[in-house]
């Protein structure tokens, strides 16, 4: 019997009768990581890695029941051993291992393979089936080096100062904030939106080394502003208070500003190719260490990807689910047909 199955309320373990990363409430829930397309309220009991505890606890409600295992630990649920390994998503991400009878299935959640410099690095599991995201599951999407890609945005920064524009940065508030603070600090103040500060205390309180940063406060002026970096979550891409500021200028920090088309779409003034998933080659080569026997494609570009790892020897599976909505998805299935072709 297999391992897990995909129900209506998500991924589900019938042997160790829990769910992993589940859309509608249930007893026992597996978290990968705190984005809200991942973790939702109304479960009874969680189970995530330990610095997501913190993180989920804060954006969702302090009053959760949550269990934790570090990374390498286990804990065993009606026979099944689970364990938790480095996803290099974000801080606390994890890939859920799963073993009973010597059969051991891993579940990815969101993943990428180059390591960032804050979350622990992705850490590569063999097992027999495999469970991977597919967001950039497409030959044009393979990302720069990041220190190429930060390199970029300081350049871009300093010629912004230098014409008196104020450098806007447009990143989710957990995962790419902190990733874009980390490498980011050093030159100029770096000042963060309340949703990012809020964030940035508690993984800080966590154990976690984050330079500092200013929590945007209204006596700033905008003087000061202009001679920094603001980052801040995309809802407030398009707001009064940033059409206020002393000639405003947006880079948007996302995977799909690989592409021109997304890019204009977007209406940006900068688009910056800074994924916290992993591009093409980053999913190949993570699959194919895995050594899995059967791979299980959710969330991206499924059909395309799936297609390619079954015309290239490997049992692959699509597999419909809600995760993949913390980033935009629209103009994907634009690309599919072009660029698996070319591969």
């Amino acid at each position: 019997m297999a391992l897990i199955e995909f129900t209506k309320r998500g991924i589900y373990c019938k042997q160790g009768d829990f769910y992993i990363d589940p859309w509608w409430p249930v007893d026992y829930a597996i978290t990968t990581h705190g984005h809200s397309d991942h973790v939702r309220f109304g479960n009874k009991n969680y189970l995530c890695q330990t610095l997501t505890k913190p993180i989920i606890k804060r954006r969702i409600s302090e009053d959760l029941a949550v269990e934790t295992l570090n990374y390498g630990e286990h804990i065993s649920r009606n026979g099944v051993d689970i364990s938790f390994f480095p996803a290099g998503h974000i801080i606390g991400s994890a890939q859920v291992r799963l073993e009973y009878k010597g059969e051991v299935c891993v579940v990815s959640g969101d993943y990428k393979v180059e390591a960032d410099g804050i979350a622990d690095p992705f850490e590569p599991v063999k097992c027999h089936s495999f469970v991977s995201e597919s967001t950039f599951g497409l030959p044009v999407y393979k990302w720069q080096k990041q220190d190429v890609v930060f390199n970029g945005i300081k350049d871009w920064v300093n010629a912004n100062i230098g014409q008196q524009k104020t450098s806007v940065l447009i990143a989710y508030s957990l995962g790419k904030a902190q990733r874009l603070i980390k490498n980011l600090a050093g030159n100029v103040p770096i000042y963060v939106h309340n949703s990012i500060a809020n964030l940035n205390e508690v993984i800080i309180n966590a154990g976690v080394d984050l330079p500092e940063t200013i929590r945007i406060r209204p006596e700033h002026t905008k003087d000061e502003l202009q001679k920094g970096i603001l980052i801040v979550p995309p809802a407030m891409r398009d707001s009064r208070w940033i059409k206020s500021l002393n000639h405003p200028v947006t880079g948007i920090c996302s995977g799909w500003m690989q592409v021109r088309a997304h890019r204009r779409w977007q209406s940006a003034d900068a688009g910056f190719a800074l994924s916290d998933h992993a591009d093409w080659p980053g999913l190949l080569d993570a699959i194919n260490a895995t050594g899995a026997e059967k791979v299980y494609v959710t969330h991206g570009f499924t059909a395309a990807f799936s297609r390619y790892l079954n015309e290239n020897g490997l049992s692959s599976v699509e597999v419909t689910t809600k995760f993949g909505q913390e980033d935009d998805e629209e103009s994907k299935v634009d690309l599919a047909e072009e660029q698996i072709n070319k591969s």
